[in-house]
């Protein structure tokens, strides 16, 4: 019996290490993986379009190049769209911290024994007036920090060679797995079907949330809702900066109570979205547990910073299809085999 606890005891250790040493090497090779990945799960996910596009007598090579510019393209005019939504925030912080330094004081001054805490906060905040435009232009806008990373450009390319190449031979990667061929073209399409899904719904996220902005009166109401629609890809985490956005929003542009309309309409909005819409649309296509997939999505935020965000319940969904061999299509039907006898 000691010897069979012993033995139990140094797998649980190893184990540890393993997962430590795994955990080490992802977080130091992050530069180089976390684009790779991206560019995996972008690819798995289009994967149906460049069956689609090879199905109807299109070149590997043309139907790879085609997808990467597609994806690409999108990619670029989400960052576009919204980057002046985020450099316009950025510019306003002195504001949005005076407001917030209001609050504290209006607070403060009916609560008493919280003066200490409100000295702090100002001198922290500091003193507005013409002070909000120095720091305001001392604010480096989202463009220039983009463009000031020496590594920015190399992940770029990372990720397009890894979505061109993946995407080329990925028929001719998953025939040389054999009997497992099967297993991973399942995989794929658990995440594409589950992916298009979301899609939908975030769409209609989008132009819900939208209108909903424009009807109250909240700025660039139209960048909000393609903010929204963006965002609600990282569950949990994404509603909650978009909703901390909106507060800011309101801060800005409206001040006093005001400012809660814009983050508490887009709050309900989302909340009916997660508790009826999604499960209606996506039914039990994630088998997983919210705990899992929130620590999941924290877990890759830490790791890989926003992307390893966007790449982790994706990468959960994939693993998951994987490892038990089902597919999570709506219909749940099972086609042809792609690659020979499974």
């Amino acid at each position: 019996m000691d010897k069979l606890l012993s033995d139990k005891a140094q797998r649980i250790m190893i184990a540890i290490l393993a997962a430590v040493a795994t955990t080490a090497a992802l977080y130091f090779a992050r530069q180089i993986l976390a684009p790779i990945v991206f560019g995996l799960v972008v690819g798995v996910v289009a994967s149906p379009v460049a069956a689609w596009m090879r199905a109807r007598g299109l070149p590997n090579v043309l139907s790879a190049a085609a997808l990467l510019l597609g994806a690409t393209t999108v990619i670029a005019l989400a960052f576009l769209a919204v980057a002046p939504l985020i450099s316009a925030l950025v510019a306003r912080l002195p504001q949005i911290m005076i407001e917030i330094r209001g609050w504290v004081e209006a607070v403060s001054g009916a609560l008493r024994g919280i003066e200490s805490l409100s000295e702090e906060i100002e001198r922290t905040v500091g003193t507005g007036g013409g002070g909000g435009e120095e720091g305001a232009q001392a604010i480096p806008t989202m463009m220039d920090a983009l463009w000031a990373a020496p590594d920015f450009g190399a992940q770029v390319l990372i990720f397009m060679g890894t979505l061109f190449f993946f995407t080329l031979a990925r028929d001719d990667l998953y025939r040389a797995a054999g009997a497992g061929a099967e297993t991973l073209d399942r995989a794929d399409r658990a995440v594409s079907r589950y992916f298009a899904a979301v899609t939908m719904i975030n769409i209609g996220l989008g132009v819900t949330v939208g209108a909903a902005m424009a009807g109250i009166g909240v700025n660039y109401a139209i960048l909000w809702g393609l903010v929204a629609a963006i965002m609600n890809f990282v569950l949990y985490l994404g509603p909650l900066l978009v909703a901390l956005g909106l507060l800011a929003a309101g801060l800005v542009q409206f001040g006093g109570a005001f400012a809660l309309l814009p983050p508490l309409t887009f709050l309900a909005i989302n909340l009916t979205e997660a508790q009826f819409v999604t499960p209606a649309f996506v039914g039990q296509q994630l088998h997983m547990s919210p705990l899992f997939v929130f620590l999941a999505i924290v877990f890759g935020l830490w790791l890989w910073g926003p992307v390893g965000a966007i790449v982790a319940l994706p990468v959960a969904v994939w693993l998951g299809a994987l490892l038990a061999g089902v597919d999570y299509s709506p219909s749940r039907r099972m086609k042809k085999p792609r690659y020979g006898n499974p």
